[in-house]
């Protein structure tokens, strides 16, 4: 029977099997969005700069990152920290009630960035190519059904449910919330300042999420708290321009 190795060199090893785990969803949704996007254009399904393809490259984004975190389950047979079960009444008012959590915890922080003379930059998802209500309107479906759970799974379910096996709950969820942020760097329009703002913010919600997590072992209950977040601020947007 072989020994398990000393914490120390365990957690170092889940910290580096994370990091896979994200560049590999990286990369395969690159590999994935670009050639597709481009094809669904050549064959006239969408056209440039319109908000169907803004719509599409969001949705062929998110099927690489699920694509990328089966695939990453089933190279190390990790299937269990992923928990997915159907949700209970219980587990659905966390779901609403964390989407508006976040909502609130977000517009929280923004004031108070506020108070000290900070501002957060802008995620590029939130800027329409096309027509602002006809894109809005798809990204609520969209955020509800794909963009949450997807991500979480991501986040959630393999970063965070792999690191739980080295660390208490808090550093796993710390840990899994920071690369959550950073992630959205890239995504993120403004100064320097502005960027990392939103960065901190985004690690804080994160530690939300991971807190929804780590308390139903539910990866549906973050990723549809997520799914709410997320169409609650295009709904916003939605009622700023009809």
């Amino acid at each position: 029977m072989s020994e398990r190795p000393p914490a120390a060199i365990e957690q170092l090893l889940r910290v580096a099997s994370a990091a896979f785990a994200i560049v590999f969803a990286l990369l395969v949704a690159s590999a994935i969005t670009g050639p597709a996007s481009g094809l669904a254009v050549s064959l006239g399904l969408v056209a440039e700069g319109t908000t169907g393809l803004q719509a599409l490259r969001t949705v062929l984004q998110f099927a690489g990152f699920l694509i990328a975190a089966v695939g990453y389950l089933a190279i190390t047979d990790e299937w269990d920290i992923v928990g997915v079960s159907r949700p209970t009444a219980f587990d659905a008012a966390l779901v609403v009630g964390g989407g508006l959590v976040l909502f609130a915890f977000q517009y929280g922080a923004l004031f108070v960035l506020g108070e000290v003379g900070l501002t957060t930059g802008q995620n590029q998802a939130v800027v329409p190519d096309g027509d602002p209500v006809t894109y809005y309107l798809v990204m609520i479906a969209v955020s509800l059904l794909i963009v949450g759970p997807v991500e979480e799974v991501l986040f959630r379910g393999v970063v965070q449910g792999g690191l739980r096996r080295a660390f208490d709950a808090i550093p796993a969820i710390a840990l899994a919330s920071l690369a959550f942020g950073l992630v959205h760097l890239p995504s993120v329009s403004g100064t320097t300042p502005e960027r990392w703002a939103y960065v901190a913010v985004v690690v804080a919600l994160g530690c939300v999420l991971g807190a929804l997590y780590e308390r139903t072992d539910n990866v549906l209950v973050p990723g549809l708290a997520h799914g709410v977040y997320n169409a609650v601020i295009y709904a916003v947007l939605l009622a700023e321009v009809v």
